[in-house]
């Protein structure tokens, strides 16, 4: 005899937990020197330093010729806007809302931080809204005397791993230049090169990376370290980069971000104008921010090639 089957009208039951993509921090909110903005665009003064030298008895001091000039901070806004049937609203066991506004904020640190330090193109406000440090780093700048590629490091290629020698030259890029400043340097670097740091030792076969604990920072070479996913290399802006792992050691000071507004969330209510012809609800993300590398004898990256 058949039996007569009901699967079809037995509900799916949903859990009022959302699985979400890990939270990510931007390295560039969480390190960089924050630069409030009142409109669009802010002019920074740069000093370009000022001379010393003995001055004999009874003979004139030398007069100071260094070149003072400004960097320019061009804002430019993230965002997105999610368009929520009001009923989905109502009738989901989790927080809508509050899942899309923590997931936007996941993708809002990544791209910020791949616009910052990872984008390979040059400045066009659009898909490339900054030059990138990356970018910096691998172009001669006449206005601060930096030759292209002197803070660059690369590995060998063909899949090798980040070398003791290699990370040692990044960080003595900054050692050894007029920007360093140890209380204010960090490393900022893909997650992908903390399998390589487990495995590098010093001459003394002590480990170069030490993991942190207890809510302190992990540390290479004594240096804080920040992960991030933005650092990748990409030819545009992206919160999905999936170009060569980046590792940049900079002084955080001379890494502008300007702050113009946000992040922040407007939700725009289905039940009032022309979205109540719909009942659908509209959540709105964005945040304005602007960058720029202060100069670029602050910074240095080390690029795994593929």
């Amino acid at each position: 005899m058949a039996r007569n089957t009901m699967e079809a009208w037995i509900p799916e039951e949903y859990d009022s937990q959302v699985v979400q993509r890990v939270n990510q921090m931007s390295a560039a909110e969480a390190l960089f020197r924050k630069v409030p903005m009142g409109t669009a665009t802010k002019s920074v003064p740069r000093s370009a330093g000022m001379g010393v030298a003995v001055v004999p008895k009874g003979s004139a001091y030398s007069e100071d010729q260094s070149a003072n000039d400004s960097v320019i901070l061009s804002a430019y806004k993230f965002g997105s806007a999610d368009r929520l049937a009001e009923e989905d609203i109502d009738d989901s066991l989790a927080d809508v809302v509050a899942t899309k506004q923590k997931d936007w904020a996941t993708s809002y640190a990544k791209a910020l931080d791949n616009a910052c330090l990872g984008v390979t193109a040059a400045q066009n406000g659009t898909t490339v809204p900054f030059t990138s440090v990356y970018k910096a780093l691998r172009t001669t700048d006449a206005a601060t005397g930096y030759t292209a590629d002197d803070n660059y490091v690369a590995t060998a290629g063909t899949g090798a791993a980040a070398t003791y020698a290699q990370l040692s030259q990044v960080v003595g890029a900054i050692e050894t230049g007029d920007y360093f400043d140890e209380a204010n340097l960090a490393v900022i670097a893909h997650p992908s090169f903390k399998s390589s740091f487990r495995g590098i030792l010093d001459s003394q076969n002590r480990p170069i990376f030490i993991q942190g604990l207890a809510g302190t920072p992990d540390s290479l070479f004594g240096y804080p370290v920040k992960w991030s996913l933005g650092a990748k290399t990409s030819a545009v802006n992206t919160s999905a980069p999936t170009g060569n792992p980046l590792l940049f050691v900079v002084n955080t000071q001379l890494m502008l971000l300007g702050v113009r507004s946000g992040p922040e969330s407007v939700f725009i209510d289905g039940r009032s104008g022309l979205a109540a012809l719909t009942d659908e609800s509209i959540l709105k993300m964005r945040a304005r921010r602007a960058f720029a590398v202060g100069h670029p004898g602050a910074a240095a990256v080390l690029e795994v090639l593929p």
